[in-house]
């Protein structure tokens, strides 16, 4: 007799996190292990960096070692008297929320291999050892790395296929769907610390640019438009190249600072949003202007 549907997902799922248990085992109990070890001896890297590549990938590998595979592994041994694994998987969701740690650190940890394998030979070395060894099936470590920030997505797909497959008198179909929900939530979550990081980190870029003003750094802020525009001078009748920064509470007008040492702008001005009045202007000599006003003070400005 063939294997019903469910069944058959339900079993890929316990296998393939069998082989993500071994490969946490490996990131966790022989990359980051070896690598601290060799650290506090002092003889590759700050034992800080190597935490920091790693992030809370320890929490991550003995939450499924110890609790969501065996659960997995129970349910599949008893599926002939209790088809279900909808429960377990509800379980499990909540705790797939350290997974925004891991992620939204990714890209930093890449990075820091690449700068400390070229600083620390030692460093370098002991990774491509390992790297060499049968269980890393001829693969690098961030290679590796890769497989916690695709797990997530992964559950959701299975899952979906899973509750797709249900019969639908199956005892395990309201589990499965709001497992499937709480999955859902989690990816979601996940996405979003991805999105919070690169805000913060295009955001960090512009204050850069913009040399760090106290009282303009804030990371609630928005950055929603920057660009070049061009100021009018009634009084000479000419224009001259400025710099627009739009954020969600407030307009900085720039001027290009001409030996770039540090920051690209000068903040001319700060104009808040909250007040803050845009009309445009029908002047023949100059088109495409208009005027922005604020409680500090008005410009006019034409568009490029």
């Amino acid at each position: 007799m063939q294997e019903p549907e469910e069944k058959k997902i339900a079993l890929e799922l316990l296998e393939t996190e069998q082989a993500y248990v071994n490969r946490l085992h490996l990131l966790d109990q022989i990359f980051y292990t070896e690598l601290m070890k060799e650290a506090k001896n002092g003889k590759t890297v700050p034992e800080e960096v190597v935490k920091m590549i790693f992030s809370n990938i320890s929490s991550i590998y003995q939450f499924h070692a110890k609790f969501f595979l065996p659960e997995l592994q129970k349910r599949m041994e008893d599926w002939s008297c209790n088809p279900r694994i909808g429960d377990v998987i509800q379980k499990l969701a909540p705790f797939l929320k350290m997974y925004g740690e891991y992620v939204k650190n990714f890209d930093k940890a890449v990075e820091l291999i690449t700068v400390w394998s070229e600083k620390s030979p030692p460093f370098q070395e002991l990774i491509a050892e390992i790297q060499k060894r049968k269980v890393c099936a001829n693969l690098t470590l961030q290679h590796h790395m890769l497989e916690p920030v695709q797990r997530i997505p992964r559950y959701e797909l299975l899952l979906k296929d899973y509750v797709r497959k249900l019969p639908p008198e199956s005892p395990d179909r309201d589990d499965a769907e709001k497992a499937l929900e709480m999955i859902f939530m989690v990816a979601k979550h996940s996405n979003a610390a991805i999105a919070e990081m690169e805000r913060l980190q295009n955001l960090w870029a512009v204050y850069q640019r913009l040399g760090l003003e106290d009282d303009i750094v804030d990371p609630s802020n928005e950055l929603i438009k920057e660009g070049p525009i061009q100021k009018v001078s009634t009084r000479n009748n000419s224009t001259s190249e400025k710099y627009l920064f739009l954020f969600n509470n407030m307009l900085l007008y720039c001027v290009p600072k001409v030996i770039q040492v540090g920051a690209e702008f000068q903040v001319h001005l700060r104009i808040n949003v909250d007040g803050m009045k845009v009309r445009e202007l029908n002047d023949t000599q100059f088109p495409h202007t208009f005027l922005v006003s604020g409680k500090q003070r008005t410009l006019e400005l034409q568009a490029r």
